[in-house]
C-alpha cells in the first residue's frame, strides 16, 4: 500500500472530520448548563431545531453539490466549502443569541453536507481497486474521529465554570482550523482526480496526476491501468444522456441503490441515538458528568471500530457488511427497546446497565460494519458523469430524512420513550431485505469495471505477452 495515496486520502478526510466534529459537538453543547442559560433554556422543540436546522443546511449543501460539484471539480468544490465552513463556525462561536447560533449552524451544515458527500468521491477516484475500501473508507473513519474528539473536548470543557460561555464557545472554535488547513492542502498538495480530468478533456493533467498517485506502478502496468480508465470514461462520455430523466431510465437501479444506501443510514436511528444519547442516559438515571463521560466513551470507540472496518471492506466485501450490519441493528434495536421498557423506570442497576449496553452494541455494529461502507458503496456503483449529481441527491435524501427523525427525537423520547426504537426496527429490516435482493458486490473491481455488474457495456484494454497494446470492446448484455 503506497504511503502517498494513504496520506492523500487521510488529508482529504479532513472534510469528513469537520462533519463528524460539528455533528458531535452539539451533543455536549446542548447538555452544558451554561449553554442552556445563555440561550434562554430552549424547549424540546427548540433543542430539536438546533439539530434540524443544521441538517437542513446539510441538505442544501448536498443540493449545491448536485448543481455545481461536477462543474467545479472535486478539489475546487471542496475549497469553496472550506471557506463556507470557516464562516459558519466563526458565527457559531461568536453567537450572541439563539438566532445567530442557528444561522451559524445552517451555514456550517451547508459546507459539511457538501464536503462529506464529496470526500468519498475524491478518495474513491484516486484509489487503486485493491485498496479502495481502505482509502474510500477513510471518509467514514474521519467522521468517527471528529465525533470522538468533539465528545471529549465537550466533556473536558464541562469542568469549566458554568458562569462563562467558555464551556461551549471553545469547543465550537476548535472547528475553525481544519477548514483552513484543508483549503491550503487542496491548493498546494493534493492532486486532482484523474478521472474528473479525463472527462473534462485534460488528458495530460490526468496522466500526470495518475502517475503521481500510482507511483507503485511503472511501464506497461501504469499505461494499461490508465488506458483502461481513460477508454471507459471516454466511452461513457460518448453515450452520456442529456437529461436526468433519460439517465433515470438507463441507470434506474444504480440510482435507487445509491439513494437507498444513504437514506437507510438516517432511518437506522444512528444520528438520533448519537444526538440524544445524553437524554437516553438521563432517562436511565445517569446524572452529572457521568452523562458526558458515557458520551465520550461512546464516541471514542468509533474510530477504533472504524479502523477494523477499513480492514474488512477489502477482505469481507461491501455486500455482506451491509447485509449483516443492518440485520444486526434490527436485532439490537429490539433488544434496546425491551431493556429500556423493563428497566428504564426501575431501581435495577444491572438492568439499566444492560439497557446502556444496547446503546453501545448499536454503536459497535454500525461503526464496524456500516459507517464507511455506506458512504463508499453509493459512490462506487455510479457512472462518473452521474457520480457527483446522484451522490448529492442521495445525501440530500439522507439529510432530509434525518431532519424528520431528529426533529421528532426529543418529543418522541419524552412521550413514547423506548417505543421510538421500533420505528427503526422496521426501517432496518426493510433495508436488509433490499440489500439481499438488489445489491451487487464491488470489492476488488475498478470503478469502470463495476458497470458490468449492472449489465453495462465496458471497454477493456488488454496487454498481450509481446507488450504491444491493443483494445477490444466487450459487451455485457443487460440483465
Amino acid at each position: 500500500m503506497r504511503a502517498y495515496v494513504v496520506l492523500t486520502g487521510l488529508f482529504a478526510g479532513l472534510g469528513s472530520f469537520l462533519f463528524g466534529y460539528d455533528t458531535g459537538i452539539i451533543t455536549t453543547s446542548i447538555a452544558h448548563e451554561s449553554f442552556k442559560k445563555y440561550m434562554g433554556h430552549p424547549s424540546n422543540a427548540a433543542t430539536g431545531a438546533i439539530v434540524a436546522t443544521y441538517i437542513a443546511g446539510e441538505a442544501l449543501g448536498a443540493l449545491i453539490q448536485m448543481l455545481i460539484g461536477d462543474k467545479l471539480g472535486r478539489k475546487r468544490f471542496m475549497q469553496l466549502m472550506c471557506i463556507v465552513v470557516t464562516v459558519g463556525t466563526v458565527i457559531q462561536t461568536a453567537a450572541q443569541n439563539f438566532g445567530m447560533f442557528l444561522a451559524g449552524r445552517i451555514i456550517t451544515g451547508v459546507a459539511v453536507g457538501a464536503l462529506v458527500s464529496t470526500v468519498p468521491i475524491y478518495n474513491s477516484e484516486i484509489s487503486p481497486p485493491e485498496i479502495r475500501g481502505v482509502i474510500g473508507g477513510f471518509s467514514g473513519c474521519m467522521i468517527s474521529l471528529g465525533t470522538a474528539i468533539s465528545n471529549w473536548v465537550g466533556y473536558a470543557c464541562g469542568f469549566a465554570s458554568e458562569t462563562t460561555s467558555f464551556q461551549w464557545r471553545f469547543p465550537l472554535a476548535m472547528q475553525i482550523p481544519p477548514g483552513i488547513i484543508l483549503f491550503i492542502g487542496l491548493q498546494f498538495i493534493l492532486p486532482d482526480s484523474p478521472r474528473w480530468l479525463i472527462r473534462h478533456n485534460r488528458d495530460e493533467d490526468a496522466k500526470a496526476a495518475f502517475t503521481q498517485i500510482r507511483g507503485d506502478l511503472s511501464g506497461a502496468d501504469l499505461h494499461k491501468e490508465f488506458d483502461d480508465m481513460r477508454e471507459q470514461i471516454l466511452y461513457e462520455k460518448s453515450i452520456e444522456l442529456s437529461s436526468f430523466k433519460e439517465a433515470w431510465e438507463k441507470y434506474k437501479k444504480r440510482i435507487i441503490i445509491a439513494v437507498i444506501v444513504q437514506t437507510a443510514t438516517s432511518l437506522s436511528g444512528v444520528n438520533v441515538i448519537g444526538y440524544y444519547q445524553t437524554t437516553l442516559y438521563k432517562q436511565l438515571g445517569i446524572q452529572g458528568q457521568n452523562i458526558l463521560l458515557l458520551a465520550g466513551v461512546y464516541g471514542t470507540s468509533q474510530p477504533r471500530l472504524g479502523g477494523a472496518q477499513l480492514k474488512l471492506l477489502d477482505y469481507m466485501g461491501r455486500y455482506p457488511m451491509l447485509l449483516y450490519g443492518f440485520s444486526g441493528l434490527c436485532v439490537d434495536l429490539i433488544y434496546s427497546a425491551l431493556m429500556t421498557h423493563f428497566f428504564g423506570a426501575s431501581d435495577n442497576k444491572i438492568g439499566k446497565g444492560f439497557a446502556i449496553l444496547g446503546i453501545y452494541m448499536f454503536n459497535a455494529i454500525y461503526f464496524m460494519l456500516l459507517n464507511s461502507t455506506t458512504w463508499l458503496y453509493g459512490v462506487e456503483i455510479l457512472p462518473i458523469y452521474l457520480r457527483s449529481t446522484v451522490t448529492g441527491l442521495a445525501s440530500m435524501s439522507h439529510f432530509i430524512f434525518n431532519i424528520g427523525v431528529t426533529e421528532a427525537g426529543p418529543t418522541a423520547f419524552a412521550n413514547i420513550g423506548a417505543n421510538f426504537y421500533y420505528v427503526f426496527v422496521g426501517t432496518t429490516f426493510c433495508t436488509a431485505v433490499s440489500i439481499f435482493f438488489m445489491f451487487p458486490e464491488t470489492k476488488g473491481k475498478t470503478l469502470e469495471m463495476i458497470a458490468a455488474e449492472f449489465g453495462d457495456e465496458i471497454v477493456i484494454t488488454e496487454l498481450p505477452k509481446d507488450d504491444k497494446g491493443y483494445e477490444e470492446r466487450v459487451e455485457n448484455s443487460a440483465a
